[in-house]
This record gives C-alpha cells, structure tokens and sequence, in this order.
C-alpha cells in the first residue's frame, strides 16, 4: 500500500492556491513539500495543520492506495 496527495494538490487547484501558499500558511519546510510530490510519507502533525490551515479533514487531503488494485 501507498499514499497519494492528488487530493490535497485538486484541492489546492480548486482554492486557487500555490504549494507556495501551502507551504508559507503552514510553516512546512520544502523538503517536507517535496516528499509530499513524491507521495512519501511525512509527520502526522504536518498533515493536521495542513488541514487546519485549509479547514477540511484528512480525507480530503490525503488517500491510501491499494497498490494491488491499481496495477489490475
């Protein structure tokens, strides 16, 4: 299984927002953004202020794949 941001990033989208704006409202660091663009994994705490920040619930945000089902 992985993670996926595409949520985060359609919602940005939608907003009208930067991952610049993302980054200075939340106070994450660029690195912390670039494992996100990677579907890496980062700090729960980075994903509840981002969430705050862009008042939704972490399902809106992030998802988790079934890597199994996605090659099918």
């Amino acid at each position: 299984m992985s993670i996926s941001y595409n949520k985060l990033w359609k919602l940005l989208i939608d907003k009208g927002m930067k991952k610049k704006d993302l980054r200075d409202g939340v106070e994450m660091s660029s690195n912390t953004l670039a494992k996100m663009g990677r579907n890496e994994y980062v700090a729960m705490d980075v994903l509840v202020r981002i969430c705050e920040f862009l008042d939704c619930n972490i399902g809106d945000i992030v998802e988790v794949v079934n890597e199994k089902q996605e090659r099918a």
